[in-house]
């Protein structure tokens, strides 16, 4: 039976773009304009089987935000083969055929050429379940929150430092705390808190009845530094307004609260629920690190574990793995990695391998070979962990099991037996950590860079 593939050039808001090739390459169709409609994708079909009833039908798309899902959907219920092709090889490819050209028409039929071109890094399109695209689209709406609850909280401390400088060094240990919040609220303006005196503001803070367990002593220390403040700008406020000042800190904290609540409704009212849906033995959370923020992450994304062949496969999925450059004998060191796959999966396997290094031996042993005997500083090692990580993963999703700590040879050891190997063999020395910090990589660069300047001025 002989096969024809769709080459498709998917559009945000306007006509999709299709054509249509044989087996050899042969363009069997015109350019072919479509709407993500049903009777635009049933033409389609037709248009594609048109001459060969019988053909199977495969279809290559570039992901284009989500324009490809509805297109998708649709193709896999009419029993056509899709893939997603990676947007690098298609730029890759169009150099080669047309290097200072773009266009639709030539996208497309880059589209349809890569299955004879690069057929061994296609896969097809294993489409998610509905509960896992919820879980999915709920785990990157969680961390957009937090982005912007870490922005205003840098924003409010960055107006802290220069109004109040030294505030939380002396006077208050959690920045956000109940007392530093109703500070911010309602004596932001330290010629309100120097005329108000410590008692007064010790009796305010204690009617608040917002931290019962908390005396207030911290108001003294409070009164000490508004004076400071005082005398570092002047009685005066001919520079700084902290009534208005403290209106703004009253908003971005306002805005802040509304975020975190939503943040705490979609954790444990959306993606906990799906999480447990999705994966309902939590074997994940077996593995040090991983809480159930990130085994919603990697049960959501991963989906049906059997779709990979192989670790290698996985690895290249996930984007994890370090760019090959080699000539002969000559391999390049210290390479980006591919940044292929979801981003999160990348973002919680690095968190995550930050804390398994510390109670997982193997983890551990990889992190210290990268750091004392490979030259690798921190970044580089903890990328390594977390490829070892997801694993891990995609082997106790696979296998349905809960995780068992080994020992580098395979033996089984308890928390307290591998925290102990680990302080024993697995301890980075200090001077290590120096050697491949930035600092020193820094250094590094700019003696190399003078050094190759010294050798370009010298008189020939």
């Amino acid at each position: 039976m002989s096969t024809r593939t769709i080459g498709i050039d998917l559009a945000v808001r306007g006509e999709h773009k299709a054509i249509v090739a044989d087996e050899l390459g042969r363009y069997v169709t015109p350019l072919l304009r479509f709407h993500t409609t049903a009777a635009g994708l049933e033409r389609l079909l037709a248009s594609a089987r048109e001459g060969d009833s019988s053909c199977e039908l495969q279809a290559v798309m570039e992901p284009t935000g989500m324009a490809w899902f509805p297109v998708a959907v649709y193709l896999l219920r009419q029993d056509v083969r899709v893939y997603l092709a990676p947007g690098q090889q298609v730029a890759d490819l169009r150099k080669f055929y047309k290097r200072h050209a773009k266009s639709d028409r030539i996208d497309v039929r880059i589209l349809v050429k890569l299955p004879a071109v690069n057929r061994e890094h296609l896969h097809p399109l294993v489409l998610p379940t509905a509960a896992a695209v919820a879980c999915q689209r709920a785990c990157r709406q969680r961390d957009r929150l937090v982005g912007q609850i870490t922005a205003i909280r840098n924003r409010v401390l960055a107006i802290d430092r220069f109004a109040w400088p030294g505030l939380h060094g002396t006077v208050f240990a959690q920045p956000f705390g109940p007392a530093a919040r109703w500070f911010r609220e309602c004596w932001y303006d330290p010629q309100q808190v120097c005329r108000a005196g410590v008692a007064a503001v010790r009796q305010a803070w204690c009617a608040s009845q917002l931290d019962p367990d908390d005396d207030g002593a911290w108001t003294t220390a409070l009164v000490q530094h508004a004076e400071q403040v005082l005398a570092l700008y002047g009685s005066e406020a001919a520079y700084l307004d902290f009534a208005l000042l403290q209106s703004e800190v009253s908003r971005e904290q306002a805005h802040l609260r509304f975020l975190q609540a939503q943040e705490h409704s979609l954790r444990l009212g959306v993606i906990r629920p799906l999480y447990r849906q999705l994966h309902p033995g939590r074997h994940l959370e077996t593995l040090k690190g991983v809480g159930q923020e990130s085994a919603a992450v990697y049960a959501s994304y991963i989906g049906d574990p059997s779709r990979f062949d192989s670790l290698h496969a996985f690895r290249g999925w996930t984007g994890l793995v370090p760019d090959s450059r080699q000539s002969s004998d000559q391999q390049s060191k210290g390479l980006h990695i591919t940044q292929a796959g979801p981003n999160l999966i990348k973002k919680f396997a690095y968190l995550d391998a930050d804390v398994a290094r510390l109670y997982d031996p193997q983890l551990a042993a990889v992190y210290y070979d990268q750091m004392v005997h490979k030259g690798k500083h921190h970044n580089q090692a903890l990328c390594a962990c977390a490829a070892h990580l997801l694993d891990r993963v995609l082997v106790v999703l696979r296998d349905k099991r809960s995780y068992q700590l080994r020992d580098v040879d395979g033996t089984p050891v308890s928390d307290e037996q591998a925290r102990r190997i680990i302080a024993e063999r697995y301890q980075v020395p200090q001077e290590v950590r120096q050697r491949t910090n930035k600092q020193a990589r820094r250094e590094r660069a700019e003696r190399k860079a003078e050094r190759q300047t010294k050798r370009e001025s010298r008189p020939r």
